[in-house]
C-alpha cells in the first residue's frame, strides 16, 4: 500500500480543498482532472502547464491510478475481458464488448458478491469488499488506454462483479463523478445499472441520478425466484414490482427486466404468461437472457426455439422483449460469468 491518494477519488469540489493544501489555487483542480481524464499521461512531470514544485508535492502525494492492469483476454466476437489488480491485491474483472457503432463497457462494483445467486459465478467466491469510487471509475479510464483503432466507449452498464446498490455510496459518488464535466463526462442516458432489487436503494438511486435502471427478475414466482436468488426471501418478487410501479420514472423511460432462460426452470409458456400478468402497469421491457452454460454451475441453456417461443409469449402481449445476444462467453465474459480468482488469459498488446 502506497499511502498516496488515487486523485480518481475526487469530485471537482473535493479537489480543490485538496489543492488548497498545496497553496495551489481552486482553479488548479480543474488542470489537473483535464490531465486525469482527457490527456491520458501516466506521470504528473508530463503535466507541462503546472509548476514544478506543485507536481513534486503531487508525486509525493497521489497517484494517478488506482488499479493496475494484468492481462487481458479476447474473444473472437471482439469482446474483451481486462484482469485488474488492485493496491490491497484483490482482482476484479471488467469486460469490453463492441457491437457495431454501440461499444459497452461492464463495470465491476464489488470484489466478489454477497447475494449467491445460484446461477452466477461471481457470488461461489463469496464477498471480499466493496469497491471504492476511483476504482470504479479507473475501469473506464484504463480501458480508454486499450480500445480498437475503431472503439469508443459509448455505453457503461453496471452489471460486472458484486450487486452495486450493495456500494450505494460509493458508486453515487463514482457516477458523479463519471457524469461531471470534469471528469470522464458520460452522459447518464448512457450508463445503465443492475440490481437484484434492493428496493430502499433503487428507490433512492431513481431520485439522486437519472440513470437507466434494470432490474434481475429471472422468475415470474416467488418459489422460482427464492430458489435461484436468494434475496427474493428478502425483498419478495410482489414488493419489488410494487417499488417499480411507483419510482419516479423520466418521461418515457422505462425499467428494463433482465429474465435469464434456464432450462427446465423458468422458460415454459406458462411462466412467459404469468411474466406478462405482473409486469403489468409497469413502464417496462424485457431483456431475455439465454443461459451461459459454465462445469460448476448446475443449469443448462434452452434451445433457439424456446427462448423465441418464450419471447413470442410476451410479445403477443405488447411487451418491448430483446434477446441478448450472448458475447464473449468463450472467455468467461458473459452474463454471470465473472470471478475474483485470476484465470488464464491471453494477452492482447
Amino acid at each position: 500500500m502506497t499511502g498516496r491518494v488515487c486523485l480518481k477519488e475526487f469530485t471537482l469540489a473535493e479537489l480543490e480543498h485538496w489543492v488548497e493544501q498545496a497553496d495551489q489555487p481552486a482553479y488548479r483542480a480543474r488542470q489537473l482532472l483535464k490531465w486525469v481524464y482527457g490527456g491520458r499521461v501516466d506521470d504528473f512531470r508530463e503535466m507541462t502547464d503546472l509548476s514544478r514544485d506543485f507536481r513534486e508535492w503531487l508525486g509525493e502525494r497521489a497517484r494517478l491510478s488506482c488499479l493496475d492492469l494484468v492481462t487481458v483476454a479476447a474473444a473472437d466476437d471482439g469482446t474483451r475481458k481486462f484482469l485488474f489488480r488492485l493496491e490491497d491485491g484483490e482482482t476484479i474483472e471488467t469486460v469490453l464488448i463492441p457491437d457495431g457503432r454501440r461499444v459497452t463497457l461492464c463495470v465491476s462494483s464489488q470484489v466478489g458478491c454477497a447475494f449467491g445467486c445460484r446461477f452466477c459465478l461471481t457470488g461461489r467466491d463469496g464477498f471480499r469488499r466493496n469497491l471504492t469510487a476511483g476504482e470504479i471509475v479507473d475501469q473506464i479510464c484504463a480501458v480508454r488506454r486499450k480500445p480498437g483503432p475503431e472503439e469508443k466507449i459509448t455505453n457503461l452498464v453496471f452489471m460486472g462483479m458484486g450487486e452495486p446498490l450493495a456500494n450505494y455510496p460509493e458508486v453515487i459518488r463514482a457516477l458523479e463523478i463519471l457524469t461531471s464535466e470534469s471528469g470522464p463526462s458520460i452522459s447518464p442516458r448512457r450508463i445503465t445499472l443492475s440490481t437484484v432489487g434492493l428496493i430502499p436503494e433503487m428507490e433512492r438511486l431513481v431520485r439522486d441520478v437519472p440513470v437507466n435502471l434494470a432490474l434481475s427478475l429471472h422468475a415470474s414466482d416467488n418459489e422460482t425466484r427464492s430458489a435461484l436468488m436468494p434475496v427474493n426471501r428478502r425483498y419478495a418478487l410482489e414488493a419489488v414490482l410494487d417499488a417499480c410501479r411507483t419510482l419516479p420514472l423520466r418521461s418515457r423511460q422505462r425499467i428494463t427486466f433482465e429474465y435469464l432462460l434456464i432450462d427446465g426452470v423458468n422458460d415454459s409458456d406458462d411462466a412467459a404468461r404469468r411474466l406478462g400478468r405482473i409486469l403489468s402497469g409497469i413502464r417496462a421491457k424485457v431483456n431475455l437472457i439465454p443461459f451461459n452454460e459454465h462445469p460448476d454451475l448446475p443449469f443448462r441453456q434452452p434451445s433457439p426455439g424456446r427462448v423465441e417461443a418464450f419471447q413470442a409469449v410476451l410479445l403477443a402481449k405488447h411487451f418491448t422483449v430483446t434477446i441478448r445476444k450472448s458475447r464473449g462467453a468463450g472467455i468467461l465474459a458473459a452474463c454471470g460469468q465473472l470471478r475474483t480468482a485470476k484465470r488464464e488469459y491471453h494477452v492482447v498488446d
